[in-house]
């Protein structure tokens, strides 16, 4: 009776562990599958608002011609996705990366203005998830979220709530409300995919968190041609290099797993500027001088980026 009791075990046990991995290598073909040219419309629209004096803003609505999606780095646990912009008369902008950790338990939380608190969550917290780590232009951090992806009759999706700055689309006209709490939905469609959100607009202060209207957006990423995208393509082959090491010394920075606040202007700069301004100056060398531009990544992100433990 014992032999029985022990090989059920042991037969519990494998089938468990094949299902984690049947689940992990469905996970993980959903992510790959945010990846490709894209032709993508933005609608935002605010909705509801207890104070009933607050006069809404004007819906928003906007569509990107061509963006390029594609891993830019990949291990068994971790895919990196950088985001390319195609504009018009076919000017390349490095757009936004997106990094997806399995079972991570490291997180930077957005708290206000352009700080982040780092914190640590328990491994049975996170067992089964992916943590969606979104990053700005310059891939400094912008916000994070987790969450199990989950594959029901046929459809892929995963959701998840965090905190994070005003978007890029309102953070310049915009001062009433200084943290976007986001709900983040990505779902699989038959023509791409979709991020759907319902973001609620807060107001934080010392004394704690008010909000002040709720928002609704749909990001709809329809595939197109690859060819579509064939400028992003050629753009990454001479930029690739460089922004290989200004990620490399981002992932120093967050190592040291300490609060990170960012200048919003050094030398009436921003940081996407310098780092930008920088790159445009190591892709006319080739090949690059590797020593001579991480000493210049460096200087700028330490001019910029303050961390406290």
């Amino acid at each position: 009776m014992k032999n029985i009791i022990v090989s059920l075990s042991v037969l519990l046990l494998s089938t468990m562990t094949l299902t984690a991995q049947q689940k992990k290598a469905e996970d993980i073909k959903a992510i790959k599958s945010l990846c490709g040219c894209f032709e993508i419309d933005f609608d935002y629209t605010e909705t509801f608002a207890k104070d009933t004096n607050y006069v809404k803003h004007d819906d928003y609505h906007a569509t990107a011609g061509a963006e390029y999606a594609f891993i830019v780095e990949e291990t068994e646990d971790f895919i990196s996705i950088q985001h390319l912009l195609i504009v018009g008369g076919g000017h390349i902008v490095k757009h936004w990366r997106e990094d997806w950790i399995y079972e991570n338990t490291d997180f930077y939380e957005f708290d206000s203005e352009l700080n982040w608190n780092y914190k640590t969550r328990k491994a049975r917290e996170v067992k089964g998830t992916w943590t969606q780590k979104v990053y700005q232009v310059d891939d400094s951090p912008r916000y994070e979220g987790f969450a199990t992806w989950v594959h029901e009759d046929g459809k892929h999706t995963w959701s998840s709530i965090t905190d994070g700055p005003l978007p890029r689309r309102e953070y310049s006209h915009r001062s009433d409300y200084n943290v976007l709490r986001r709900g983040n939905r990505l779902a699989l469609t038959s023509t791409g995919w979709l991020h759907e959100q319902d973001n609620v607009k807060i107001i934080r202060t010392e004394n704690g968190d008010e909000e002040l209207v709720q928002e609704k957006g749909f990001n709809n990423y329809k595939i197109q041609e690859e060819g579509k995208c064939q400028a992003a393509i050629d753009w990454w082959k001479k930029n690739e290099a460089y922004w290989a090491l200004v990620r490399a010394e981002w992932k120093t920075l967050f190592e040291l797993k300490q609060d990170i606040s960012i200048a919003q202007k050094v030398d009436d700069k921003m940081l996407w500027e310098a780092l930008f301004g920088l790159g445009t100056e190591v892709a006319e060398k080739t090949p690059i001088d590797n020593d001579a531009a991480v000493k210049d990544i460096t200087a700028i992100i330490q001019k910029y980026a303050l961390t406290k433990s």
